[in-house]
């Protein structure tokens, strides 16, 4: 049975990194995507688009090294976490930290077009308060994330502040202006709404606890399961632990609440359809 999990990072620095998947793999996992952290996590600056560079450089040798040394099939989805935009723009100015970040994401984009990385991502908007300007500067970023995607055909990784079904309706007319695919768009850590999501357009990423679950599959099966896997020894098991994903979904399957059609849904068909993945060798 393959198990995807779309959201999961590895630290080789702080976390367990090849262990992290290993305990993935021992639950019953097969599939991950690996989501760049940021360049100070990987020991970067993180005050130039060299800096990110070198980062997502780094990443995608990471994501190497689980498909070399685990059974796991790892992908990399790159790009600049809003975060370090934010950090950039108050250390440097907000037009420098755009000119940098922006020339870092035409090379996530790059990356995907050489078949490195499925997805550009995490990008998009801070989760913490900011300043007008650097919230609208932020959309502007994740808006030019979006059209690198639409241009190499392949998908982003948003991340955002908490959502409601305002906030999709919101991003859906984002998704219309910059002329994406709506299946391209992936909303992680995404509340379980999967039928507004799927009316404005937006592919939903969410978290695999239990209630989340069970509210998303009521709806329908058009979601990915993600646990923001973080690996940070400081803080084990946040945001949730490596093997939630599969022992939620074999724990529904078993309960009946999964069908054995909405795992298949869930970790095969979906991401082949969004990110253009082979997921059954």
């Amino acid at each position: 049975m393959i198990i995807f999990d779309n959201h999961f990072h590895v630290d080789p620095f702080k976390g367990l990194f090849l262990e992290a998947v290993k305990q993935f793999h021992r639950a019953g996992g097969t599939h991950l995507a690996v989501v760049y952290k940021t360049a100070h996590d990987y020991g970067f600056a993180g005050m130039k688009a060299e800096d990110f560079i070198e980062a997502m450089d780094f990443h995608i040798k990471l994501v190497e090294k689980i498909n070399k040394e685990t059974p796991v099939k790892a992908f990399a989805v790159v790009g600049v976490h809003p975060a370090e935009f934010v950090y950039l723009a108050e250390k440097k100015s907000l037009e420098y930290a755009k000119d940098e970040v922006m020339k870092a994401l035409e090379y996530a984009q790059k990356l995907c077009l050489e078949g490195k990385a499925i997805a550009i991502g995490e990008i998009g908007r801070p989760h913490f308060e900011v300043s007008g300007e650097i919230w609208r500067a932020s959309i502007e970023l994740m808006k030019y994330g979006m059209a690198l995607a639409k241009e190499a055909d392949c998908a982003v990784q948003l991340h955002t502040e908490s959502f409601t079904e305002e906030k999709f309706r919101e991003l859906g007319k984002i998704v219309k202006e910059v002329g994406i695919k709506p299946y391209r768009v992936v909303k992680h850590y995404s509340p379980p709404l999967v039928k507004i999501a799927e009316e404005v357009g937006v592919f939903p990423s969410i978290l695999a606890s239990k209630k989340a679950m069970m509210e998303a599959i009521m709806q329908g099966n058009r979601f990915f399961m993600e646990t923001d896997y973080i690996d940070d020894k400081r803080r084990p098991g946040a945001v949730l632990g490596p093997k939630t994903v599969p022992k939620r979904t074999k724990a529904f399957l078993q309960q009946r609440i999964f069908t054995e059609e909405d795992v298949y849904k869930i970790h095969v068909e979906n991401p082949e359809k969004v990110y253009g993945v082979e997921m059954e060798e």
